[in-house]
Formats: structure tokens, sequence, C-alpha cells
């Protein structure tokens, strides 16, 4: 018997030799498979460097490559350069140093696109649409953004010389801003609306977004929240672990928020409410449109498989991949897909994309209807009884289409908003008694606390729309007036105000917030209240 034992435990050191020489030998082979290919790719690159007609950005050719790497996988890995890398860091941890505008380049003009309400650019009076003509005493004409960038951003407490062109104005109007420290909110505004109703905005989610939502919260409590719309339309996500936290808010201990699996070490999780959330039984509407995604499709997947909820307005974008961030070198960056994600009830709600994904990212921009067609697989029933599906999005209780604010504009007006033609009109207001620095303008209306929009007003935006090229559908005009009449308001406020002011005014007139008025007793009904 010992010596057949003996004989066996040889024959099974024999056979792993065997088998890890085969396995050393295969190992081997693709290892020099993989060399053979890194050589081939710096031998193009290198001939590229060598011969091509012209002398070639080395960094470019290679992160292009980088792109054209990812791009073989899925819509959403991508290769973050340097610059980008840091943006998305800022925009992650919520905070940078400098004056608080984002710019773009227009034909050669550095031209504000947006502010952040209370920074340092806010307070001295410069609005979207001004250029950059100058910065200490140098004219950034034809310059890229990230020169400026470099020049405008400093330390907390420093000061920079600007001069802003302003349409309407013959001279540039100076000005010295003190550099602050900018917060990026992700809450853009939180306030009380009829009967007791809470209205928060949860524009983005960064890794403020939890305490920044849970702030909110305390706010509207105090004011005598009995009942809450939470608007995630048009929130492209962000990170994982705050979209969970946010979820925790309105969900009991214990209950899943959702679940991901992958390849990675880690990837394969569940995540539960870990406490009982301060707000589970509060009457609840989420509101999403087709460009809410990713973190955005969690809360409003757990709120919908928990019964916990009612989701209203259009068939949101449909990410459930989540994305690990890898540094690497040159303070460059991988967004790479590491796994999937599911909806407590087991719904995958990614979207399937063709090879080039150009029907997948530009599903924002293409209509939808109620009827869906479905696969029977991939229906699913919630605790209560309702039908809910995976296979692309989260499908609302209550379709109602309206990508733009609520609205759901026709061609005409789409194209004017695709334009910038309100930001530019919203120019010709004044506020009044505003001492801003920079409060000059070539304003034709003035306007107060509590101002409206007029016929007149509304004529003047019909002439402007002539001045800027525009061809002039009436039909199209009256048909969409009220939608035209909100946006005036809606960017003046923005300009003049607060985007509070703003969001305040608009949710009086937004289609998809007034329909979500008339469906709280169903919510309550869900709530058990």
């Amino acid at each position: 018997m010992r010596n057949r034992a003996v004989f066996a435990a040889v024959l099974v050191v024999v056979g792993s030799a065997m088998a890890g020489g085969l396995l050393g030998s295969q190992m081997g082979a693709t290892q020099d498979q993989l060399m053979g290919r890194y050589r081939m790719y710096t031998e193009a690159l290198a001939a590229v460097e060598r011969g091509y007609v012209e002398p070639v950005d080395s960094a470019a050719v290679i992160y292009g490559s980088i792109d054209g790497l990812l791009s073989t996988l899925d819509p959403h890995s991508s290769f973050l350069r340097p610059d980008d890398f840091k943006r998305m860091r800022e925009r992650q941890e919520g905070r940078y140093f400098g004056i608080g505008i984002s710019i773009v380049s227009i034909n050669g003009d550095i031209t504000v696109t947006s502010l952040f309400e209370g920074s340092p650019a806010y307070r001295a009076g410069i609005r979207r649409g001004d250029i950059l003509a100058m910065v200490e005493e140098e004219s950034t004409k034809d310059w890229d953004t990230q020169q400026v960038v470099d020049k405008v951003r400093g330390d907390q407490g420093t000061f920079v010389n600007i001069s802003i062109r302003r349409p309407g104005l013959e001279a540039l109007v100076p000005l010295t801003v003190e550099r602050d420290e900018i917060h990026i909110t992700t809450v853009r505004t939180a306030f009380m609306m009829e009967s007791g109703i809470g209205y928060i905005r949860l524009q983005d989610f960064s890794e403020t977004s939890n305490d920044e939502v849970g702030a909110a919260l305390e706010k509207l409590d105090a004011s005598g929240m009995e009942r809450l719309i939470l608007d995630l339309r048009d929130n492209p996500g962000g990170p994982l672990d705050q979209a969970i936290l946010v979820a925790n808010r309105f969900l009991e201990k214990g209950k899943l928020i959702v679940y991901t699996d992958g390849r990675i070490a880690n990837s394969d999780e569940r995540y539960l409410a870990r406490t009982d959330g301060g707000y589970t039984d509060i009457p609840m509407i989420v509101l999403v449109n087709r460009s809410s995604a990713s973190a955005s499709e969690i809360v409003s997947g757990a709120m919908q498989d928990h019964d916990r909820a009612l989701v209203l307005g259009e068939t949101t974008f449909g990410k459930a991949l989540v994305q690990s961030v890898f540094p690497i070198d040159n303070q460059a960056g991988l967004a790479l897909t590491t796994g999937r994600y599911y909806t407590p009830a087991g719904r995958l709600i990614q979207r399937p994309w063709d090879g080039t994904f150009d029907e997948y990212l530009t599903y924002a921009l293409r209509d939808q209807t109620a009827a869906i067609d479905h696969r029977e697989d991939d229906k699913v029933q919630t605790p209560g009884g309702r039908t809910v599906y995976g296979g692309g999005g989260i499908e609302p209780d209550y379709f109602i289409a309206g990508p733009i604010e609520g609205f759901n504009p026709g061609r005409f007006a789409r194209l004017l908003m695709s334009r910038g033609v309100f930001i530019g009109f919203a120019e010709k207001f004044l506020r009044e008694g505003d001492s801003r620095p920079a409060a000059a303008s070539a304003a034709v209306f003035t306007v107060s606390d509590g101002w409206e929009v007029t016929d007149e007003m509304v004529e003047a935006f019909r002439q402007y729309l002539v001045e800027q090229g525009a061809r002039i559908d009436d039909e199209a005009f009256t048909k969409d007036l009220p939608f035209l009449r909100a946006m005036i308001h809606f960017e003046v406020d923005n300009d003049l105000f607060s985007f509070e002011e703003a969001r305040r005014n608009l949710s009086r007139v937004d289609p998809q917030v007034q329909a979500a008025l008339g469906h709280f007793g169903e919510a309550a009904a869900l709530s058990g209240r």
C-alpha cells in the first residue's frame, strides 16, 4: 500500500511538473507574442517620427493611439489627458482656486459659458457671453483655453487683472478680481414649493454630493417639508459611493441599493443601506430624463425597485458600466470599465451599443415615446406588484416627454436653444440697483424682483433673432411661445438674480414638475402615508 501511495505521489508530482511546463511554455509564448506587438507599435511610432512628411507631435500621436485602443472596448472607457484628468479630479473633489468661470474659445475669442454662483467672477458682475479680451494686460486673442486657465487661476487671496468685452459696449471693462476657493456644488438649489413640497435639484455627483443632499434635506425639513421632488434630470452621474449614500437617505437599513460584477478583485459587491435613512417614508417623486445616467440611474432604480418613490419623466440614458480611474504616467489617467451594476431587482439597465457607438452616444438627441417594446426576460415585479423593466435605462412610472427643462419644444425652438440665443438676449437686461463692478450693459430692459416677461420683451426677442440671422417660423414661434417665455425668464434670472430664483420661477411652468404635483397621492400610498 505504501509503495502504491508513493507511486501515486510521484505521478502527481510528475503530472504537475508536466502541466507546469506546458503552462509555462504557453505563458512564455503569450509573452513573446505580446512583446512582438509592442515592438511593432514602437517601430511604427519611430517610422512616423522619422519619416512623416511634416514634424509630428509625439505626445499627440501617442495620446491618439491610446484613444484608439480604448475605442475598441466600449463607449465609456476613455483616456484622460493631463488637463482632462486634472479637471475630472477637481469636479470630483468639488473645489479649486480661481475666479469661478467656465470658458471656451469661439473664433479665437475666450468666451465665458458659465459662472459659479457666489464666485469672484459672479460678484464682479461677469456674465455669460462676455469675452475675456485681456489678462494681465496681454491680449487673449487666439489663445487656447488652457493658457487662460494658467493665467487666471492662482492662490487664494491673490488678484488677477482682466478686461472683458461685452456685446453692445464699445470699451473694454477692466476688472481686478480676487481669487478664491471655488466650490463646485452638485445640489444647485433646494427650496419649498407649494403645500409643503420640497424640491432638490441634484445636477451632478461628486465627493460632496451626499453631504450636500443631507444639508438640503435638513433645510427643507426645517421649513415644513411633507413631500419631496428629487430632480435628477440631466445628471450624468459620478462616484458610485455617493449614489449609494444618497439612496441610503431614503431607504431602511439592510435594503439592497445596487450590486456590481466584474473581473478584477473587489468588483463583485452588494451595497446595502448601512443605516436607517432619515427620510424613509416621506412621499417622493424622482424626475429623470434621457440625459440622466449612471449614478442618477442607481438612485432612481433603487427608489423604483423598492417601491420607495414614483419615477416621472423620460427613460434614462442606460449606462450601467462601472468605471475605475487609473492614474498613469505624465499625470494622465484611464477611465476604464471594470464592472457592470444591477438594480436591487436584478435589472441590468445598460443599453446595447453598435460597433461605432454612434447610435448609442446620440441617444439623448432622439425623441422618445411612451410605448417601448420589451423582452419578456427584462420584466421584473417590485415588492409592491409594479412591473418594471431592464434592458436599457430606467423607464419612468409616468412618461412625460421633456428633454429641455421639462419642455418638449419643436424643432425651431430647439435650434434656438442650441445656438445660445436666450443667453445672448439676456444681455439686454439689467437688474435694478445692481452695483457690481461689471454691471454695465447695453440694457434695453431693467427688471426687479417679481418681474414677468411682457409682450414687449417677446417682440424684442423676435427682433433679436432677426438681427442674429435667424429665419422666423411664425407658426412654430407661436406654438412654442410658453417655452420661449420660460427660457427668457430663466436665463435672465440666471444672469441677474440667482440660480435658485431661476429654478423656482421655472418650476411654476415646467411641465414635468407640474405633472409630478398631480401624482403625490400615489407617491403617498407607496410610502404608506
